[in-house]
């Protein structure tokens, strides 16, 4: 269930980072992901890292890892309507780990070598790692109701048609399918001429 690491970011990152510092932007990071203002905390395959001390996820709920990491735990209020339907008394189940945090990290390495004047973020609602340019989003989703497997997307704000655009939102290819970071970046590059 990977639910877990996108109730991680909504529940102990970006909603006490954006009650406290305004902001509900991630970051990925070489270990996982975390946020980018205070509080400093991070999210990792088997642990929470909060002022350099390990939290294990093993036998806690969101709530005990909050209060462990000294947090208020919850979503951000008002912001947006759909998120990762984990509560705060759901337990902390990290299978898939690798898999997650591995698109993250492909991801976050194609967006920086496609657009290396861009800052790709990690957004909380959709658990996807993205940029925006020239009214074109790009990035990498760990998987969702469309697709529920880690996919890269290009997803134009004025719909778009020809045979390069395969979903309502623009046009989405499984990591499986691309591989690597350099794989993900062409493919946003075939995107952004065909936008």
């Amino acid at each position: 269930m990977t639910n877990s690491f996108h109730g991680l970011a909504e529940l102990l990152l970006a909603g006490p980072q954006y009650r406290r510092s305004g902001t509900i932007r991630l970051r990925v990071t070489p270990a996982g992901f975390a946020t980018v203002a205070a509080p400093d905390v991070q999210a990792e395959a088997d642990a929470l890292v909060v002022d350099g001390r390990r939290i294990p996820y093993a036998g806690q709920t969101f709530a005990q890892l909050a209060a462990a990491a000294g947090v208020d735990a919850g979503a951000p209020e008002g912001l947006y309507k759909d998120g990762s339907g984990a509560g705060v008394d759901d337990p902390v189940v990290t299978t898939g780990a690798g898999t997650v945090l591995g698109a993250l990290a492909v991801g976050d390495a194609a967006l920086r070598r496609f657009a290396p004047d861009e800052t790709p973020v990690l957004w909380p609602e959709h658990f996807d790692v993205g940029i925006s340019l020239d009214e074109v989003n790009y990035g990498v989703s760990t998987g969702d109701t469309a697709i529920p497997e880690p996919y890269a997307y290009v997803g134009p704000w004025t719909p778009r048609e020809g045979d390069f655009w395969n979903m309502s939102f623009g046009a989405a290819r499984p990591l499986s399918a691309l591989g690597d970071a350099a794989a993900v970046a062409a493919f946003f590059a075939e995107g952004r001429a065909a936008a």
